[in-house]
């Protein structure tokens, strides 16, 4: 499914499809959603939209066709596990139009693991679209799978994070982002932004963002420059400084970070 090292400048981009009740309930604390986004950044792939949707058929379809259609790769988390609520595989293989069938590289580790302890329930978890490719899971239980531009992994995050291991050396490459952080401190966003604004319009293929911070050492903002030119990045900071400099605002350094 490509590899990595993309051309020079090549926008490669994803979406992630959070699936489960429990994220929405709030019961469940989404961690994923970060990780997957730092690790696709490493590898030169922008992760462009986010979705969370609860244990619906209809609305994993519907949301799944939607991403898969927009966006070069789609990683969905989450509902792959032995109950009846657990429908990704099912919803999956609906988008793609496919039928579902039990793994026998799934079955053959799972019987391995639980002999004559594997129910329905768990044979569940060996269920792979039609066309499907595997995703190694090193951590426990069975592995993830792929079809088409659709990565489906698990929801729990440790599992999830030995899952993307084996997602990175598919990805097509993309130039990768990289950032600088310029930390204004004493100073709020009224002051900030006619600066910012004038130096991001000068520089469109740019990312520059506001972060405020507020505290007992007191107050500024983070102002994030991103992009994939580390020569137009140098020079967007020394222009950035200067425009700041130029309506009275001093208490400026760089830091690391984003």
């Amino acid at each position: 499914m490509g590899s990595p090292g993309g051309a020079q400048g090549e926008v490669v981009t994803a979406a992630v499809l959070i699936i489960g009740d429990e994220i929405l309930s709030g019961r469940t604390q989404d961690t994923n959603l970060r990780d997957i986004a730092k690790y696709l950044g490493d590898h030169g792939v922008d992760l462009a939209e986010a979705r969370t949707v609860p244990d619906i058929m209809e609305e994993i379809i519907a949301a799944l066709n939607a991403l898969r259609a927009r966006y070069d790769y789609v990683i969905t988390t989450g509902g792959i596990g032995p109950t009846h609520d657990d429908i990704t595989a099912d919803a999956v293989a609906a988008a793609f139009g496919v039928e579902l069938y039990e793994h026998p590289e799934i079955l053959e580790l799972m019987t391995a693991r639980f002999g004559a302890e594997l129910n329905a329930a768990r044979r569940r978890m060996a269920r792979v679209p039609v066309g499907g490719d595997l995703v190694k899971n090193p951590v426990q239980g069975p592995p993830g799978f792929t079809i088409g531009n659709v990565f489906v992994l698990a929801g729990v995050p440790q599992i999830m994070r030995g899952m993307l291991e084996d997602v990175g050396p598919r990805l097509r490459s993309g130039a990768v982002v990289i950032s600088r952080t310029v930390r204004v401190e004493g100073s709020g966003e009224g002051a900030l932004a006619a600066p910012l604004e004038a130096v991001a319009k000068a520089h469109p293929a740019m990312s520059l963002g506001s972060y405020p911070f507020y505290g007992e050492g007191g107050f500024g903002s983070n102002l994030v420059l991103r992009g994939r030119d580390p020569v137009e990045l140098e020079g967007t900071v020394a222009e950035l400084i200067a425009a700041l400099k130029t309506v009275g605002i001093d208490n400026i350094r760089e830091v690391d970070g984003v």
